[in-house]
């Protein structure tokens, strides 16, 4: 079973502080890739989410078509219209290389769509992302992507994937899984297995966790409610945590007793999310019960985040706590970028 008091006090420790001695970009820059002619509302979701978390930039990289919506819903987001289908792969290729340097870490699949144009936008970001080693999270019809070529994510550990039932469905049966030859509690860490080390989030009653050695279970009271766009929610907190998660990468917290594992990055990030989006439905639910959408989910983000991670987790560390660790948390963050 997960300890999850001690989980999420690990979780914390991937949190940046709020301080006036830091500059913009330095609390998260993410990059949601999706977005498509018919589909503007699950980028919007996921980017919004990073942003009220307290990452501090969302780009979201997609086609015209849904660009010029998007920004409608919030002049906070950066937008970028640049996924034209007419472009060529090389095009498609230097919108990538101009943007991918700005970013801590990249959401692939919100609102894409499964044209071959868009799908092709995902292969590529999808690649020059392991390129560079940055974390991904992919979801939606990013998973598709993976549906029918496992490879572009093989054996690729700072990936999360974050299927549903039907999507996780699809995952182990393009893997050659059979969920009727093992018990459904070891069907996550096999797909884990099967793809070469990404963490799958398995959503459900309960969010099974794993990278296939470890498991985490996420099984806080979320809502009844299952209106759609909640998963897009949930990838953009796994995106901002995964960014939070590579600044303490980078900073290595030599000086930290028990520091978090580079191979557990990924695991807390998930469960971190998982718990803060299963409670902003849960706290959604309880004010709009069966009127409850996604886009009043957004409202609740904050709230969500201080009763699960803590009122010092929203506190102006600047004021409110000793100048010598401020200081020194501030140091270090500066110090990996």
């Amino acid at each position: 079973m997960t300890d999850h008091a001690k989980t999420i006090s690990r979780c914390k420790r991937l949190i940046p502080p709020l301080s006036p001695d830091l500059h913009k970009g330095q609390a998260g820059r993410v990059g949601v890739v999706g977005g498509s002619k018919d589909y503007s509302g699950a980028p919007y979701f996921s980017s919004m989410t990073t942003l009220r978390m307290g990452a501090d930039l969302a780009h979201v990289i997609c086609e015209p078509a849904a660009g010029n919506i998007i920004k409608t819903y919030s002049p906070d987001l950066i937008v970028h219209t640049d996924l034209n289908e007419k472009l060529s792969e090389k095009e498609i290729e230097d919108v990538f290389k101009g943007i991918l340097p700005r970013l801590h870490t990249l959401v692939i699949g919100p609102g894409l769509g499964r044209s071959d144009h868009m799908q092709l936008a995902a292969r590529i970001a999808l690649r020059l992302a392991r390129e560079n080693k940055l974390y991904v999270v992919i979801d939606a019809d990013g998973l598709f992507l993976v549906q029918n070529d496992p490879a572009v994510v093989k054996g690729y550990d700072r990936a999360v994937l974050t299927p549903n039932v039907v999507e996780f469905g699809r995952l182990a049966e393009s893997c050659n899984l059979d969920p009727k030859s093992m018990p459904e509690s070891e069907l996550a860490s096999a797909l884990s297995k099967a793809l070469g080390g990404p963490t799958i989030v398995q959503k459900g009653r309960e969010d099974r966790i794993t990278n296939g050695r470890e498991q985490l279970i996420s099984s806080q009271t979320g809502s009844s409610r299952r209106c759609g766009g909640q998963g897009d929610v949930l990838s953009g907190a796994v995106g901002t945590f995964l960014a939070w998660g590579k600044n303490y990468e980078e900073r290595e917290a030599k000086d930290e007793q028990n520091p978090i594992r580079p191979d557990e990055i990924t695991l807390l990030a998930a469960y971190g999310a998982s718990t803060l989006t299963r409670t902003a439905s849960r706290m959604t639910f309880a004010e709009h019960k069966r009127a409850m959408q996604t886009g009043e989910m957004l409202g609740y983000v904050g709230r969500a985040f201080e009763e699960v991670f803590g009122t010092d987790s929203v506190s102006d560390q600047g004021i409110s706590a000793s100048e010598g660790m401020v200081d020194k948390l501030v140091g270090a963050i500066k110090g990996g970028l």
